[in-house]
């Protein structure tokens, strides 16, 4: 019986089968020379020309329809070649000879969905093998799951959050935004909505930003949902993502699946809620091919499965609360949850001013007094400032030298701890030069801070003080979960990060923050650099004033004191900065009043780079029902790849808008981005 294939850059590949498949089933399939893995998408009519024989079934169960769906709208939707989303659905090593025992599907609760014979089989060409394991199914091991009872208890909410939970099972929209301040209870609303489900025999997934960083998050649904709960995460090896994987598609009991990203295509044949907490986050968007939003696949998904999809976050993304605003599916939750939280005393330090910078350059005279306040009692400080590194900028002070990195061209951070020079683009390393390079001067001097040189600042003021940082120089998600602990526990005085201290963490002896410079995201150039940096604020304040202590306050250093950025994070009043940031898109006609594209050309020459951005932006230019901004440098313009130049499009439809750039995706030397989170 004929079958088809996709294949990277063309059509369906035709090949044939003895069996009786199912849309959704994995199989072996020869593409060329080689072994590759694919799927099954449907049956086609008998065709008249010589077919290849599918190799082997790699697993009875078939991948869900609505990942199946996911597949072709994610390729046109974000105009990705279809083998790199089916990618997407398959765990990595599922034909390894290792991963599969033979065992009949009968043994299990298998997926019922109607039988067809020869169907499209999507190739995965990163997956291939010469290997042909049997059918398979092995067992979850325990590390897996928790270990608690299943009974379900009942949940507890206060008289808001049955408000805000009424209304968020009233609406009828699929995708539906809960903007709940911190400390408001959001995560009650999570854990009675999951309840709803379960107790229908339907499953739920719950994406995170990051496990190691949301620990609190899941150890509430553990203990509530018992072994009902199964984590995903990248600190799982292969062989035990592919169990879990496998003992998802194989069982139809209800189940909570909680993970990142990734965890939305976990293969739930009964999914009946999906959860997106943080929902703001950087995190859920996948800059790698095939670049897309988590969010709007989740809200595909829904859609297509017509359940609710929650978007639970203190800080919407504009876009998202300008659409449930639009489409009356936003749910406001604005008291807190506790009726011990307190509200924290916000300070606000003019850098321009000086004097209040009596004993140190970085740190304000009354946030010093605050630590050593702190230290005292026994309570912890918390120092944002979204830079890591101890100096951002290395150079000759007699013939204006800097350190570049030799790939990205881009200026070198300073790591005073082991005195290399690093680059945080490509992470490029090397040893501090003794002298300038190219004049022999002996004063090479280093401009700006980091948090490490804060880290060195604070030993030095407080050498007493245990002092802790979190930022991306702690890579592992073993040692950021340790460190949390410890922090937790009330053994670190002061604690020291970037944006990864802004997420969720629940810090119960965290008396004051000090934000170091508010106003340093606001100089990027970029139409995302507002929203951000509001995020960031928000939630780093928010990490205060939880109804732990009796008392909390904020010190937030900035240039710019009355920005309104500044001002509004400050206020927490997300809806004054919307209508504020809402009012200057509209003047600029930048999401979510038009639709992005970010069309990019790498060459090695500058000289061809610059014809070929030329030559787009020439033949873009014709079609009238598109805004074209002239070619300009990207804002890495040169890397190891070579020059860089971009132009960026506008459109009031989407759908103009791709089908224009249709010609453009996956072209060599382009790389096409639609709805770019960021144009830098």
């Amino acid at each position: 019986m004929p079958t088809e294939v996709y294949r990277s850059g063309g059509g369906a590949l035709t090949y044939s089968s003895d069996l009786t498949l199912q849309p959704g089933q994995i199989v072996l399939i020869p593409l060329g020379r080689k072994v590759v893995t694919g799927i099954i998408w449907k049956k086609v009519p008998k065709v008249d020309f010589p077919t290849k024989p599918i190799t082997k079934l790699l697993c009875p169960f078939p991948i869900p329809k609505h990942l199946l769906k996911s597949i072709s709208w994610l390729s046109e939707y974000y105009l990705s070649p279809l083998p790199l989303t089916a990618n997407l659905m398959v765990p990595a090593g599922i034909a390894a000879k290792t991963a599969l025992k033979s065992i009949s599907p009968e043994n299990k609760n298998t997926p019922k969905s109607p039988l067809e014979a020869s169907e499209d089989a999507l190739p995965q060409k990163s997956l291939t093998t010469k290997h042909k394991p049997n059918t398979c199914l092995p067992e979850l091991s325990d590390a897996s799951r928790t270990q608690s009872g299943t009974k379900l208890p009942k949940i507890s909410l206060n008289s808001a959050q049955k408000v805000a939970l009424k209304e968020l099972q009233s609406i009828r929209s699929s995708t539906r935004l809960l903007r709940g301040i911190t400390g408001s209870g959001k995560t009650n609303i999570y854990l009675s909505l999951a309840y709803d489900i379960l107790t229908k025999g339907q499953s739920v997934t719950l994406l995170v930003p990051e496990i190691a960083l949301t620990s609190q998050l899941v150890q509430i649904f553990e203990r509530t949902f018992g072994s009902q709960v199964i984590l995903m995460h990248s600190r799982q090896t292969m062989s035990e993502r592919r169990r879990i994987w496998l003992e998802i598609i194989s069982n139809n009991s209800p189940r909570v699946i909680i993970g990142p990203r990734s965890a939305l295509l976990a293969p739930l044949h009964n999914l009946g809620l999906i959860i997106i907490d943080e929902a703001h986050e950087s995190a859920y968007y996948q800059e790698n091919p095939p670049r897309y939003s988590a969010l709007r696949l989740a809200s595909f998904i829904a859609s297509t499965r017509k359940i609710p999809c929650i978007l639970g976050t203190a800080t919407p993304n504009l876009v998202d609360y300008h659409l449930a605003k639009t489409h009356h599916s936003l749910i406001e939750l604005t008291q807190k949850a506790k009726t011990t939280a307190i509200n924290h005393h916000i300070t606000i330090i003019d850098l321009k001013n000086r004097d209040n910078f009596t004993k140190n350059r970085y740190f304000s005279t009354p946030l010093l007094t605050a630590i050593e306040k702190n230290i005292q009692a026994k309570h912890q400080t918390l120092i944002f400032h979204n830079r890591r590194g101890s100096a951002p900028l290395t150079l000759c002070e007699n013939c204006g030298w800097q350190a570049l990195c030799p790939e990205c061209f881009l200026p070198m951070t300073l790591h005073t701890d082991n005195y290399t020079l690093a680059c945080h683009v490509c992470g490029h390393s090397e040893k501090v030069p003794t002298s300038c390079p190219d004049c022999g001067h002996p004063e090479v001097i280093h401009k700006g801070f980091g948090t490490k040189l804060l880290e060195s600042e604070l030993k030095i003021i407080f050498p007493t003080a245990k002092i802790a940082r979190f930022d991306g120089d702690n890579t592992k998600d073993d040692d950021l979960a340790n460190l949390y602990n410890e922090v937790k526990a009330g053994e670190i005085d002061i604690l020291i990060g970037t944006q990864t201290l802004a997420r969720g963490l629940d810090l119960p002896h965290l008396a004051t923050v000090g934000i170091i410079q508010a106003d340093a995201g606001l100089a990027l150039p970029d139409f995302a650099s507002e929203e951000r940096t509001f995020e960031l604020l928000t939630q780093v304040i928010g990490r205060v004033g939880r109804g732990h202590l009796d008392k909390a306050e904020v010190f937030v250093q900035s240039f710019q004191p009355d920005h309104p950025v500044i001002r509004t994070a400050i206020q927490a009043d997300y809806p004054k900065f919307a209508d504020f940031l809402l009012h200057k898109r509209h003047e600029q006609q930048m999401p979510p009043f038009t639709y992005l594209a970010r069309l990019s050309v790498t060459y090695k020459t500058e000289r061809t780079t610059l014809a070929k951005i030329r030559q787009a932006y020439t033949a873009l230019s014709q079609n009238r029902t598109l805004g074209i901004s002239p070619p300009m440098p990207a804002f890495h313009e040169r890397t190891g790849r070579g020059f860089t130049w971009q132009i960026v499009i506008k459109s009031s439809s989407r759908e103009q808008l791709r089908q224009a750039l249709v010609p453009y995706a996956g072209t060599n030397g382009f790389t096409l981005i639609l709805d770019p989170p960021s144009l830098l």
